[in-house]
């Protein structure tokens, strides 16, 4: 929920301030009549990094102008429908937080809300046309159904990028010794291009680069390696370089998100004086080259683990838990991409991540524990007392754990009657509250903690209402 200014300092003014942060969330669906018009005018297409060619960053041009979508509220049901916009069958899956990369220009749809069975984009619910509160880093992309719409020849079309792109990244082992059983943790660094398979020229590699390609290949961490050797190595070798300027930052989770360049067709001379790029990667938990040096890791004193995966049916992929005060507890979704998951996959031995899933796809933790740091900074979080430091100070309702349902929504000024004040009487608001999952509807709201009979029977409308309060 984002945070609104400040009310006058007064007990009203502060029960507004929190009713309005709770629901700000979403507005009600767009009722524009443009919205039915058809797509006439609409193109879509599919880009972004890594990917195929059925699926990517979802991109719309309106009005001459190229945009994305934003991934709040976003669902298979709208993947369903912008599929089909672009000539596929159906939607198999749709992703968040950019996971092919942010893109560019406006955002024009924010809080996309499709039945799925709607013929155009424009049918289905939205804050409207250009209208969004997000980043490029929430867009949205889809993985369509590799299976054509037949007769489909709508001027919408597909448009992959002419530039080429890593598709994926191989170690080769330089010399005969180094070819042992997998998986191979040194070697000349090979990239899979739409051609076949090119080396990387070394000119200006770093130990970033180096990390990233690791991680790519499952291993937490690189290692130096004798350049020098290989340099010899590759005198007495042909070589087919295809990519070279390769600069990363170290956080990427595919090589494709680091600035790099391809040599074009016409270039006759590559990598002039420098050689094959050669990666040396430190093997995880999971990856042991020998029996003896499972026993030696095995001996080494192992802190106290402060991250784990749950739920999961392979090595490698689960519900993301950690440690904190001897209570093990889960991490909350929102904003959560693939370079948050790197550093979890990482810490645990893993390399990059290669997918981070939200919306509890590896299940729910057992229960939930809320720490109340009584400081009035971090917002209020379901469950939880929170005392104002500041003479203005509006915060926002965390719930992020709350379950659709009726509820109600209690807020409570000087509960304790500790600060003097003439009348008590209008100290607590409780209203009536709907959440359906994305927005919140706010109703019926009673000044007082006396209520009328009449009022009471409102408020006791749903069963087990009462012990479902939010606050």
């Amino acid at each position: 929920m984002l945070p609104v200014s400040a009310w006058q300092r007064s007990p009203w003014g502060l029960r507004l301030c929190l009713l309005c942060s709770l629901c700000l969330g979403s507005p009600s669906p767009s009722t524009d009549p443009e919205k039915r018009a058809g797509s006439q005018g609409l193109r879509f297409r599919l880009a972004g990094f890594p990917r195929k060619p059925y699926e990517g960053r979802v991109e719309i041009q309106r009005a001459g102008e190229w945009g994305t979508i934003c991934d709040d509220d976003f669902t298979l049901q709208a993947a369903h429908v912008l599929c089909r916009e672009l000539g596929f069958t159906e939607a198999t899956g749709w992703t968040h937080s950019a996971k092919y990369g942010p893109g560019t220009g406006r955002i024009w749809l924010d809080n996309l809300g499709c039945t799925g069975t709607e013929q155009s984009v424009t049918e289905c619910a939205s804050r409207g046309w250009g209208n969004s509160d997000c980043t490029h880093d929430e867009d949205a992309g889809v993985i369509c159904k590799d299976q054509r719409l037949p007769g489909f020849k709508d001027s919408n079309v597909i448009e992959v990028e002419h530039n080429p792109q890593v598709e994926e990244v191989r170690l080769r082992p330089g010399v005969g010794w180094g070819r042992r059983p997998l998986p191979v943790t040194e070697g000349l660094v090979e990239v899979k291009l739409p051609d076949g398979w090119s080396q990387v020229c070394d000119k200006g590699w770093s130990a970033h680069n180096s990390h990233v390609v690791c991680g790519m290949l499952g291993f937490p961490s690189e290692k130096r390696v004798n350049t020098a050797f290989y340099r010899l190595l590759a005198q007495r070798q042909q070589h087919s370089f295809g990519l070279h300027g390769v600069a990363c930052v170290g956080t990427e989770a595919h090589l494709s998100l680091c600035s790099l360049e391809f040599y074009r067709a016409n270039d006759t001379t590559r990598c002039p004086g420098g050689a094959p790029a050669v990666v040396s990667c430190v093997p995880g938990p999971l990856y042991a080259a020998s029996s003896g040096q499972k026993k030696q890791q095995q001996s080494k004193p192992q802190g106290e683990a402060r991250v784990r995966l749950k739920g999961g049916a392979h090595p490698g992929e689960g519900r993301v838990e950690v440690l904190k005060a001897g209570t093990w507890g889960t991490v909350c979704d929102r904003k959560w991409d693939l370079q948050a998951a790197s550093v979890v996959c990482r810490e645990l031995g893993f390399g990059s991540a290669r997918e981070a899933l939200s919306g509890a796809r590896m299940g729910q933790d057992v229960s939930k524990r809320y720490e109340c740091a009584n400081f009035g900074e971090q917002g209020i979080t379901v469950g939880c007392w929170d005392l104002y430091r500041h003479d203005i100070d509006c915060q926002w309702i965390d719930i992020t754990d709350v379950k659709p349902g009726n509820y109600i929504l209690q807020v409570v000024i000087n509960p304790n009657f500790e600060v003097a004040e003439s009348d008590f009487t209008n100290n607590a608001m409780k209203c009536n509250c709907k959440y359906d999952g994305h927005r919140i509807w706010v109703h019926n709201c009673h000044i007082g903690d006396a209520f009328s009979e009449e009022a009471n029977r409102r408020f006791e409308r749903y069963p087990g209402q009462t012990s479902n309060q939010i606050i």
